[in-house]
């Protein structure tokens, strides 16, 4: 049984270069997303990695996922579904459920992102009231002339740590933090 060759290699076959130009995305990608078993791919005699030509499709279905804000965890539901067109098939149940969760996710993220950017607001905000700002974030007064390192005075903003559990991260910008009074 002869094998149809194309330049010396197999038709039907791409090498990881060429599936990286045709996908837009990079070698170091693709290997990744074999890594996470969501693509396979063969050796070469000479060792470099071979994929089947129909791993565009799925490669291209796999980086439409991880646009739509999914991870390569999230992208495993769909492992049956990545060698057809995911973008024009009809939702599953499966893949609602994990949209679903991973906005779920997103949304507590930004939750937490807004609440700390409104306590950094907040405490910027308590901490230039009754200062002279000047050009922009330029010097501010801070009423002392040579203030002591340590000494409190000059320092953007004082925060008190209220509300902590053992996930809260010790930095005084991290959720469970306030501006003290």
């Amino acid at each position: 049984m002869g094998v149809a060759r194309e330049v010396g290699r197999e038709v039907g076959r791409v090498r990881i270069g060429e599936l990286a130009g045709s996908t837009g995305t990079t070698a170091r990608a693709l290997r990744h997303y074999e890594q996470a078993g969501l693509l396979s791919s063969e050796r070469a005699p000479n060792g470099y990695r071979v994929y089947d030509e129909r791993a565009v499709v799925r490669v291209r279905n796999i980086r439409y996922l991880l646009a739509a804000g999914l991870t390569l965890d999230d992208v495993r539901a769909f492992l049956p579904c990545l060698d057809g067109d995911v973008a024009a098939a009809p939702p599953s149940g499966t893949g609602l459920r994990v949209a679903l969760e991973r906005l779920a996710i997103l949304d507590e993220r930004i939750a937490a992102q807004t609440e700390a950017r409104d306590r950094l607001a907040a405490a910027l905000h308590e901490s230039v009231v009754g200062r002279t700002v000047q050009a922009g974030w330029g010097e501010a007064q801070c009423g002392s002339a040579a203030p002591q390192r340590g000494a409190g005075q000059c320092g953007v903003m004082r925060l008190r740590r209220v509300g902590a559990t053992s996930h809260d991260a010790p930095a005084d910008d991290s959720p469970g933090f306030q501006r003290s009074a």
